[in-house]
């Protein structure tokens, strides 16, 4: 990568959390990243400074972008803003997402909660990918990254397991999974990849007030590796796919969950 330009990657909720792993993770790999924010700058300031430190290649670049995906007018805004800083785009880590505000059972849920949950975590991803699936069809051929452009989803095990008081984080992410599904089918012959990845019980600011209890959990064998997902295991596994290693793979699910999907007696 250090004789050619960097491929660009945009990575929304980079800021923090899994996201912020992801882009350090593809900083050290060469990659320019795209650094999206919803409204935290100065956390994003922060991303893209610790990136550069990182960064192998003079040439990578780590602009920020910012908006709310869950917003038609946000979503054309960064991705217009991404092109304008790079002039290119090679792949697309749908990453953003938020738990709901207030946690209630699904007989007392709100629509007002449903719908933010639902806006951000599923119909911002699902448009924002429209937007670069028209910029790749239109641009076929000129992917900077093994096997052609990458799409990917980042969901989470709440795609298939079921927590009743908070229904509508489920909901949102196992939509993801069926836009992994679909994304993938429509873009295969135009040689785009598309992958969901799905996190298992990670280390972040989103569970950090539930870190005692899962502790005891995790100790208890719920996850049979018996630790936290950290935000580099998202990232390894990203940096893997974006450099090619899962060259005959599409539309399928790779979990980063430490054995929590696996049946047991």
């Amino acid at each position: 990568m250090l004789n050619s330009p960097p491929p660009v990657v945009l990575v929304t909720g980079s800021s923090r959390g899994l996201g912020r792993g992801v882009a350090e993770t593809l900083a050290s790999a060469g990659f320019s990243v795209a650094i999206h924010y919803a409204s935290n700058k100065d956390a994003a300031a922060a991303t893209a400074e610790a990136c550069a430190k990182l960064a192998p290649n003079p040439a990578q670049k780590f602009a920020q972008v910012g908006g709310n995906i869950g917003l038609a007018s946000d979503r054309q805004r960064l991705f217009d803003e991404t092109l304008a800083a790079y002039g290119h785009l090679d792949a697309l880590v749908n990453n953003a997402g938020v738990a709901p505000r207030i946690r209630a059972d699904i007989t007392e849920a709100t629509e007002e909660i449903f719908d933010e949950v639902i806006g951000i975590n599923l119909k911002g991803p699902y448009f924002l990918s429209q937007l670069a699936a028209r910029y790749w069809l239109a641009n076929p051929g000129k992917a900077r990254v093994p096997g052609g452009y990458k799409l990917l989803f980042v969901t989470s095990l709440s795609a298939n397991t079921a927590s009743i008081n908070r229904g509508e984080y489920c909901i949102s992410k196992a939509g993801l999974g069926m836009a992994t599904q679909l994304w993938a089918v429509r873009l295969a012959d135009a040689g785009v990849q598309v992958l969901e990845l799905r996190p298992g019980i990670m280390a972040t600011d989103m569970t950090a007030g539930v870190k005692d209890k899962y502790d005891k959990m995790l100790a208890d064998g719920l996850v049979p590796q018996k630790r936290w997902g950290t935000p580099q295991d998202v990232g390894l596994a990203t940096k893997a796919i974006l450099e090619g290693h899962f060259p005959f793979s599409t539309g399928d699910v790779i979990n980063l969950d430490g054995g929590f999907h696996l049946r047991r007696l």
